[in-house]
């Protein structure tokens, strides 16, 4: 009876290839059931129960639920043999449902109910315990729902959006003793919210950029069943594996998936993650760095496409050194204790730089000449005063590329206006005006008395920061 439920199981796999069971008709002494993470082309959750000789499975694409107020899909897959019970592994790529396959609780159960669409049990794991029942809604289509009061009564829902906490532009403290110190990451500050089955990246801003960065979705994967929400950076990095914002301008304002999908393999992009807010139903913003870092780095988050930054405590300007000579943007110290304060400017976090780099608001900009003539010569940076004003910052003509110049005309041409943006001091009157709505990053050597840069240069456009919100950094 048995074999003749596995034929669906059978017909599926090459045995010679996969190392699944092929499997028997033993049976326990007590009714088993299994919940396997199933690492495959999509991360779901395998819910088996030992029954007539063979384990009855669905594919849970979200895991077991802990909570009576959310309902899971569980499809209803073929039979699996018993032998599967205790099967751990990798199905190599080719074969039906290849990736790894883990373990993630086993007990006995119950049977309270058994009908051909409703089956009612209540489980003994060592994850999972109570009562749950599985009803059929459409074809293979099944719900699962947990009967009993939550498994976790003080468990917080994740949240909507946190904003990223920021530093504040300083020196090296002088009890280095006191701070964690980190890389300076130059690329787009995102925040992660993953829980199973759902997976989003969100810009400073919190413009969803989950499209954007396609290869980076299977961090969901990696993080199995936790659910947590990460704070951290995303990057692409150059022939000497330094993080390059200019290289990482290629991945910004595409416009189709095809696009997307084309410049992802030239310009991979990579996730740096250096803290953890929201974990497993816990707001982690009111605990201190240290508590922190220790809770993100068991989450192992280390692979193709991300990974932890290491962080040293003490020994900044050792750090800070090692930055410059490898020709990196600076550091950032974190003070110990720390707490995390969601879209506030911190004294406690301090970003300490080797070069001068700021955002501008790009209000025009002048014709080319000579090389560059009929193009772009140089775009016209401002920055808000104490009053709010857009006032005029100087030209920015270097750091670009060919591409560049081209990309920038195009999205500046719909902008095009009859008037200057900027107050008080104008630039020259050959100028180009355009709506104040594009931030560019420069580098810069230092601000001159009458209030422009000196010697910028131009790193890229920044589409996760608002023009409204720029102002002059110090220094």
């Amino acid at each position: 009876m048995a074999r003749k439920k596995l034929q669906t199981y059978e017909k599926k796999r090459r045995f010679e290839e996969t190392p699944e069971p092929k499997g028997g008709e033993k049976r326990g002494t007590q009714e088993r059931f299994v919940v396997q993470e199933h690492h495959a082309m999509r991360l779901h959750w395998d819910f088996r129960l030992e029954r007539d000789g063979v384990l009855v499975s669905w594919a849970v694409p979200k895991g077991v639920p802990m909570d009576p107020k959310t309902n899971h899909l569980a499809v209803h897959v073929e039979d699996h043999p018993l032998d599967y019970i205790d099967f751990e592994g990798e199905i190599p790529a080719g074969n039906y449902g290849a990736g790894k396959v883990l373990v993630w609780d086993h007990g006995t159960y119950e049977v309270e109910k058994w009908r051909e669409k409703e089956v009612m049990v209540v489980l003994h794991g060592e994850r999972v315990q109570g009562r749950y029942v599985l009803f059929q809604t459409r074809g293979k289509d099944w719900m699962i729902h947990r009967m009993d009061p939550p498994v976790d009564p003080e468990a917080e829902p994740m949240p909507e959006r946190i904003e990223p906490m920021k530093a504040t532009l300083g020196s090296m403290p002088a009890a280095e003793g006191d701070y964690a110190f980190e890389i300076k990451w130059d690329g787009v500050r995102t925040i992660v919210y993953s829980s199973p089955g759902e997976f989003r990246l969100e810009s400073r801003t919190g413009r969803d950029q989950t499209k954007q960065y396609p290869e980076l979705r299977a961090l969901g994967r990696e993080l199995g069943s936790h659910s947590a929400v990460l704070d951290g950076e995303i990057v692409a990095l150059d022939e000497q594996g330094r993080p390059s914002f200019q290289r990482l301008q290629g991945r910004i304002h595409l416009g189709t998936e095809a696009a997307v999908k084309r410049k992802a393999k030239e310009v991979p992009a990579y996730f740096m993650a250096f803290d953890v807010l929201w974990l497993n139903g816990r707001d982690l913003t009111g605990l201190p760095y240290t508590d922190r870092r220790e809770l993100l780095e068991g989450l192992g988050i280390e692979g193709e496409r991300w990974r932890t930054p290491e962080h040293q405590v003490g020994e900044g300007s050792a750090l800070a050194k090692v930055s410059l000579d490898a020709g990196l943007e600076g550091i950032i110290a974190k003070k110990l204790d720390s707490r995390y304060v969601p879209g506030k400017r911190s004294r406690e976090w301090l970003k300490i730089k080797n070069y001068r780099s700021t955002e501008v608001v790009i209000g025009g900009w002048l014709p080319g000449k000579a090389g560059r003539a009929g193009r772009i010569g140089a775009l016209l940076a401002g920055v808000h005063d104490d009053d709010g004003r857009l006032v005029y910052a100087g030209r920015v003509g270097t750091g670009f590329t060919e591409a560049e110049l081209e990309r920038l005309a195009g999205l500046l041409e719909p902008l095009v206006s009859s008037s200057s943006p900027f107050e008080g001091r104008q630039p020259p009157k050959v100028s180009h005006f355009v709506e104040p709505r594009l931030v560019a990053s420069v580098e810069f050597s230092e601000w001159t008395n009458s209030g422009t840069l000196r010697q910028p240069s131009y790193k890229g456009l920044r589409d996760d920061v608002e023009p409204s919100s720029v102002v002059r950094t110090p220094g």
